[in-house]
């Protein structure tokens, strides 16, 4: 008796024949996808290479903006969650331009008097008068920020010194010529907090006692805070600045303390009644003070914060989309050598839906590993930078996942085109190819 053997079976079975159903077929194109990119190694690899530069720089430059506004975030609240800040206004010219805030030299010390006198929600004041000067010891010289205040800048700042001590109210009261310098000051004098204090630095020629030498405090920004000398007020304007109103002694700036983080508000009330009664400034004129409590600076810091780090992730992310020209271009090449494998699977009963799902898994296979790399190197380097600087934010997932979220839309995007160049190929003109 003769045994028939029944044939094989095709292995492009129509669709609904196929074991599995349809997450068998899916399981069965992504195989075939890993194949051909395991097939051509260096090509997948080198094509990659864009898509995972461009994840990891992502992630880096997200870390990075982040890490810094947390940096200047934790320093600006060092400062004091109760501190308002009363500025100049702006000098007016008569003409519609505006020569900026802090132009127009309209508060004077009494004004600073004034608030510590009659705000009930102020706890204290500390008016200042800046400059820059060229202050010298010895052989080293340093041109560096010259602060004329008052003995409640500590209090008020939560500056206090390292070494010595801080000018007390007799030598303001005197314009005495003492000076207490900041780290930076001392470093670039070639001194040490010790042997500072007791020692003497000329300052527009004229001789200061250092009498202290202040805490390290950091930067603010761009704003190094221990690069400054603090001398008596009346000693800064009489002295150093020379700057003297009609009415007093002209400052730039009065940092005022509230007495608590719930009269922020009742205090900067307060000042600009009592600011507006003592310049005389009744409506429609316009204040020619600010009065700026920390947390608008810090709302007006962290919007900007945020747009550096938005322009900085956008940046990064143009290399995402060169990376993903790259690969529509492999996968055309890709298309093009194997114009024969797809004639024949159209011709043994492959749909052109199978043939373009077949291209675009393995364009979203190919930008899928290499997003999965570089998310690998983002993370490594951002943890890196991370610890290096001492910053007190890791690596978001939010940035992992966008950057993934992309990473899967470039590969959609240009892998698209080439999987439907694919699936329209003619399977007469595709089978007769070399």
């Amino acid at each position: 008796m003769t045994t028939i053997t029944p044939p094989a079976p095709c292995p492009f079975r129509p669709r609904r024949e196929r074991a599995g159903g349809r997450w068998g077929d899916l399981g069965e194109t992504v195989a075939l996808a890993w194949g051909s990119l395991l097939a051509n190694r260096l090509r997948s690899g080198l094509t990659m290479l864009g898509v995972i530069i461009g994840i990891a720089a992502v992630i880096t430059m997200i870390t990075i903006g982040r890490g810094a506004q947390a940096q200047t975030e934790a320093q600006l609240k060092r400062l004091g969650s109760n501190l308002l800040y009363v500025q100049r206004g702006e000098a007016s010219t008569g003409s519609p331009a505006s020569q900026g805030a802090g132009t127009a030299t309209t508060l004077v010390w009494d004004d600073a008097r004034a608030i510590a006198e009659s705000c009930g929600a102020v706890a204290a004041v500390a008016p200042s008068l800046t400059g820059r000067a060229q202050v010298s010891h010895g052989a080293e010289n340093f041109s560096t920020t010259i602060n004329g205040t008052t003995p409640e800048f500590t209090r008020v700042r939560d500056f206090l010194p390292l070494t010595g001590r801080f000018f007390n109210q007799a030598e303001l009261d005197k314009a005495a010529r003492v000076a207490v310098l900041g780290q930076t000051v001392v470093d670039e004098l070639a001194l040490t907090p010790a042997t500072a204090v007791g020692s003497s630095v000329r300052i527009r020629g004229e001789a200061f006692a250092v009498i202290g030498t202040m805490e390290y405090k950091g930067t603010t920004g761009p704003r190094d805070q221990d690069d400054v000398v603090l001398v008596p007020l009346t000693t800064m304007a009489a002295r150093i600045a020379g700057v003297n109103a009609i009415a007093g002694i002209s400052v730039d700036s009065i940092a005022v303390l509230a007495r608590s983080e719930g009269e922020m508000e009742a205090a900067q009330f307060q000042i600009t009644n009592l600011l507006r009664l003592r310049h005389r400034i009744l409506p429609p004129r316009q204040d020619d003070f600010r009065v700026r409590n920390q947390a608008d600076i810090l709302s007006a810091f962290n919007a900007v914060a945020n747009t550096i780090t938005l322009m900085l992730g956008g940046s990064a992310a143009i290399s995402l989309v060169v990376g993903g020209i790259g690969i529509m271009n492999i996968m055309l090449v890709s298309v093009t050598e194997r114009t024969r494998e797809i004639g024949v699977r159209r011709a043994i009963g492959a749909r052109s839906g199978d043939i373009l799902r077949q291209f675009l898994i393995e364009g979203v296979v190919l930008t899928l590993c290499g997003g999965l790399v570089g998310i690998a190197l983002g993370v490594g380097v951002s943890t890196a930078l991370t610890r290096s600087f001492g910053w007190s934010v890791g690596v978001g997932l939010d940035a992992v996942l966008l950057a993934l979220l992309f990473c899967l839309a470039i590969g959609v995007f240009f892998g698209a085109y080439p999987a439907r160049k694919a699936a329209r190929l003619d399977p007469i003109t595709a089978l007769r190819s070399e």
